[in-house]
């Protein structure tokens, strides 16, 4: 699943980040989780998830034993968009992945 549209025009991280998010959002994301899933450096992973943080559209939670990251409720769709349903082609993988 995918974040809200109206979440959608950020920074190509951040949305990645939102979007991993919302795929797991009952139990959310440590980092190492996070980094894995968006494939960035962690610089820029710490970026987004500072700015994320800042504008209130993700919560931490230290209360484990790992700190979790969830996205904030409102980033949630309600219900799954037709693009979530679609699968992504190999040509579209690779397009997000080398600047062509």
């Amino acid at each position: 699943m995918k974040a809200k549209p109206e979440y959608r025009n950020r920074d190509g991280t951040e949305v990645a980040v939102l979007d991993a998010l919302v795929d797991r959002a009952e139990e959310g994301m440590t980092v190492f989780e996070l980094r894995a899933a968006v494939e960035v450096g962690i610089d820029d992973l710490e970026t987004a998830l500072s700015t994320l943080k800042s504008d209130d559209l993700i919560e931490v939670d230290p209360s484990g034993q790992e700190t979790v990251i969830k996205p904030d409720e409102r980033v949630v769709p309600e219900a799954p968009t037709p693009d979530d349903e679609e699968s992504e082609s190999i040509g579209d993988w690779l397009r997000d992945r080398f600047p062509f």
